[in-house]
């Protein structure tokens, strides 16, 4: 499916999406090449253009925006990280299948977590405008994608989807922070 239409169709239909993509050949490097390295350029780049180019007001003291240094090299760690985040969960997914009697598929693995962070990465342009990040919470959107996914990406049987959907998205909360936090620590903190 084109690269467009997959976000837009994971947004609006998961159950009929995941569908189309369980028969779909599963190339992991095809697909972080081409969706993951599209999509993971949205809070990148809007996160740059939110810290260092408009900035946040602080009051008395006008605008306070983040070093040029500070947000390229950030951006940058930021958009790398992506890839690191896919790919660990996508081997945590495909080791953790078995226990929840899914079946061991590392391209429906990483296809089931990829597809999942699409809300995630869109919500990503909310990182232009301070006022507006809060809406990064319609991110949390991607759990509904995540279990709506784990039964056909792993064969995982219904009775036991939840409670694997809980550890991915407990775990994937956990990376994110990790690799927030080492961003944090490497940079900085960016105005927010």
């Amino acid at each position: 499916m084109h690269r467009v239409l997959r976000p837009i169709a994971i947004l609006t239909d998961p159950l009929a999406e995941w569908r189309r993509i369980e028969k779909e050949a599963g190339d992991p490097f095809h697909l972080m090449i081409s969706y993951v390295a599209a999509l993971a350029l949205i809070p990148a780049v809007f996160g740059f253009l939110g810290a260092c180019v408009i900035g946040v007001v602080v009051p008395g003291t006008g605008p306070v925006r983040a070093s040029l240094f500070d947000g390229v090299f950030g951006a940058v760690f930021g958009y790398l990280t992506s890839f690191i985040v896919m790919f660990v969960l996508g081997l945590i997914v495909w080791l953790a299948a078995p226990l929840f009697g899914g079946r061991r598929d590392f391209a429906g693995a990483l296809k089931l977590v990829v597809y999942s962070y699409t809300p995630v990465w869109l919500t990503g342009i909310f990182l232009l405008l301070p006022g507006l990040r809060f809406l990064m919470l319609f991110g949390f959107y991607g759990a509904y994608v995540l279990v709506a996914g784990v039964a056909p990406m792993t064969g995982t049987p219904a009775q036991k989807c939840p409670s694997f959907a809980a550890l991915i998205v407990v775990l994937a909360g956990a990376l994110t922070l990790i690799a927030a936090g080492a961003q944090h620590a490497l940079f900085g903190a960016l105005p927010s």
